[in-house]
């Protein structure tokens, strides 16, 4: 039940945390634009995005082409220079621009799936606060690092997103930390 407690207090902080860094800071928009002309870029996408839903890089080409050298130098000779775009296509809409309820939900059950995870190692040792907030942070930075770090590397997500995310989860997940660490605390000294 303690680390139940400890899980909800965490993934609220955490949700609230979120809620303040998108809403309030300019934290969860960081290398995020509007474009222009976005009817014409929509058009334009759905004309090339025969596959239907997914990610779609632009420009690439098929792995099957990867063997063939004369077109894969040929590609990089063509395309150098050129604009390059990550697109995630959703032909169906954005459900979220009618209603962010049920993203909202599923974000605070992430949360809280998160939190029950951090609650359960930081509840694993008998360690005070100070080494618990460490843990906290370091299991952010280990997150950030495996996920983040390579989109930026590999699809050039923009550094300016990347250190959005990095200030994001480590703040948000230290004072989730902080929190399940105090009531953790706060459970062992009452059952001692």
């Amino acid at each position: 039940m303690r680390l139940l407690i400890a899980a909800i207090i965490g993934g609220i902080v955490m949700f609230i945390w979120s809620a303040v860094a998108h809403m309030a800071l300019p934290i969860g928009e960081m290398g995020m634009k509007v474009a222009v002309e976005q009817d014409a870029a929509l058009s334009a996408i759905q004309a090339s995005a025969t596959q239907g839903e997914g990610v779609y890089m632009l420009p690439t080409f098929a792995p099957e082409r990867m063997s063939d050298k004369a077109f894969v130098e040929a590609f990089q000779q063509q395309y150098k220079s050129s604009p390059y775009a990550l697109v995630i296509w959703q032909p169906g809409g954005n459900p979220v621009i009618a209603s962010m309820v049920p993203n909202l939900i599923k974000q605070l059950a992430n949360d809280l799936i998160a939190a029950f995870l951090l609650a359960w190692v930081l509840a694993l040792g008998a360690f005070g606060f100070g080494k618990r907030l460490m843990v906290a942070g370091v299991m952010a930075l280990f997150a950030w690092i495996a996920i983040s770090l390579p989109h930026w590397n590999w699809f050039m997500f923009p550094t300016a997103f990347t250190v959005g995310t990095l200030l994001e989860q480590l703040i948000g997940w230290l004072l989730a930390g902080a929190a399940i660490a105090w009531w953790l605390a706060r459970d062992e000294r009452r059952a001692a």
